[in-house]
């Protein structure tokens, strides 16, 4: 029988894989999608959030436990399990040399606008060439990968595992039933079934479909269909449904995969308005990467889902560009136009906002003191008045990158059933991350995330089963002994 089956293809599945079939278990990776789709989300990602007490490798100064702790605790607005997100964080300290034993490359540090050397070690080619050099491992270690091939649903007998249901290739090969002594569940969240998204979004007071406006910035294969399965099934939960990794990006955007490039990463240096030319939050709350994620929410409660990130020239070179050119105009007035507001609300918000404006020692590398007074919503840092030309506007709507809703786990990961944990049923990854996330993100903490959870899965679930494998040789040993003596 085999040992470890591991549903899900992208970064939590992998690890999970690699570290089983390194304990000497035979492993069988399921993935839904095509091998060119190959994956998940994690293809689309750059970086991993990774604690260090002094420089290391690719990481500059230091970034330890309790200030990585007070991030997260911050984004989250409290809403973490501290125990598990704790025990992510000190993986993270340790993972890099086992990520490049299966081919993992990492880029020396980067300066610049996103404030994450000192943070965030990145990959060499980013997450496609992570997820290729964990296939490559995998393939190696001689770990079986199918494509194409997604669990329906999950056969449980008291919390235990004891099969899955397998459709093949475009489902024309039947059901197939797929025992093992252990499964590790690493299938994603629900955010590309648009079904779901729309009927826990509903309708706002205006009567529109929120979650219609949205794009998922990933991969169309995260369904779901495991998520529900389980919970139909009485598994644990954590997290809102409403909830998940959501970014502003171009409103130009494909409806999947459209990934890191269609990211507007402009917002903190200028104003953002709604289609009514009304600002609505605080643009310089906070360094980009622990506030970047908030602004897709923010944007889908607007009218329309939709609101205009707009710059001047003195912001032009001071941000990662996205793939999709602005608006440029000479004037506010011609601006407005351009994106379809109204003139006057238009020019007398930025007008506003310019006169608010408390102009210090501008530093976009610090929390520093340009900020507004008198102004509501107040900008807190790097206000400066966007009185400069050319002008430059940028469409964005909700970009959701992966829900929050999932299982709820412990520190080995495993699946609980009223509050009983499953003897060798494990979730790894975006299925458990809202133990870590309830709201808000840090740039890097999924794949940390993913990577820690991911590991201690692939372990546990080679432990389960190397114990049932013992404990059926134990009973059958016995059995042996019984018959003989009744003989």
């Amino acid at each position: 029988m085999l040992d470890v089956l591991v549903i899900g293809g992208g970064n939590a599945a992998l690890c999970a894989a690699l570290m089983a079939r390194e304990a000497g278990a035979s492993v069988l990776v399921l993935e839904s999608a095509p091998r060119e789709w190959r994956g998940g989300n994690s293809v689309h990602t750059r970086n991993l959030r990774c604690m260090h007490d002094a420089p290391q490798d690719v990481l500059t100064e230091a970034y330890p436990e309790e200030e990585f702790w007070q991030d997260l605790l911050k984004v989250t607005g409290g809403l973490t399990n501290e125990k598990l997100a704790r025990l992510a964080i000190r993986k993270s300290s340790d993972c890099r040399d086992w990520m490049r034993h299966h081919g993992v490359r990492f880029q020396p540090s980067l300066s610049g606008t996103l404030h994450l050397s000192r943070t965030n070690a990145f990959f060499m080619g980013g997450g496609k060439a992570l997820m290729n050099a964990y296939y490559r491992s995998a393939e190696k270690l001689g770990i079986e990968v199918r494509y194409e091939s997604t669990v329906d649903r999950l056969e449980l007998k008291d919390g235990r595992f004891v099969a899955a249901h397998m459709r093949g290739p475009n489902g024309s090969q039947g059901s197939q039933r797929i025992e093992a002594r252990a499964c590790v569940v690493a299938s994603g969240g629900f955010e590309s079934n648009l079904e779901w998204m729309r009927e826990v979004w509903g309708q706002n007071a205006a009567g529109e479909w929120p979650s219609d406006n949205f794009a998922i910035r990933g991969t169309r294969f995260n369904m779901g269909v495991l998520l529900r399965d389980l919970m139909d099934q009485g598994a644990d939960t954590i997290g809102e449904p409403d909830q998940s990794h959501c970014v502003a990006i171009d409103a130009r955007a494909p409806l999947y995969d459209g990934g890191i490039c269609t990211r507007v990463d402009c917002v903190s240096l200028g104003v953002v308005v709604n289609k009514n030319a009304e600002r609505f939050y605080d643009e310089g709350e906070d360094f980009w990467p622990k506030r970047y994620a908030i602004w897709g929410r923010l944007v889908a409660h607007q009218p329309a889902q939709v609101a205009y990130s707009i710059i001047d020239a003195k912001a032009v070179g001071r941000f990662m560009p996205p793939v999709f050119p602005g608006e440029k105009a000479d004037t506010l007035e011609q601006l407005a136009r351009q994106l379809g507001l109204d003139e006057q609300a238009f020019v007398k918000t930025v007008q506003d906002y310019n006169a608010a404006c408390k102009v210090g020692s501008f530093d976009h590398a610090v929390l520093d003191d340009c900020h507004t007074e008198g102004l509501s919503p107040a900008k807190t840092h790097w206000a400066r008045p966007i009185d400069t030309a050319p002008f430059y506007g940028y469409a964005v709507k909700p970009g959701i990158t992966f829900t929050y809703l999932g299982m709820k786990t412990d520190e080995t990961t495993a699946v609980h059933f009223g509050g009983q944990a499953s003897p060798n049923l494990f979730a790894a990854g975006e299925l458990m991350a809202g133990n870590v996330l309830g709201k808000g993100y840090t740039a890097g903490v999924g794949m940390t995330i993913g990577t820690a959870f991911g590991r201690i899965a692939g372990v546990e679930a080679a432990k389960a089963a190397k114990a049932d494998h013992a404990e059926k040789i134990a009973k059958s040993t016995t059995l042996t002994e019984d018959n003989h003596a009744a003989a």
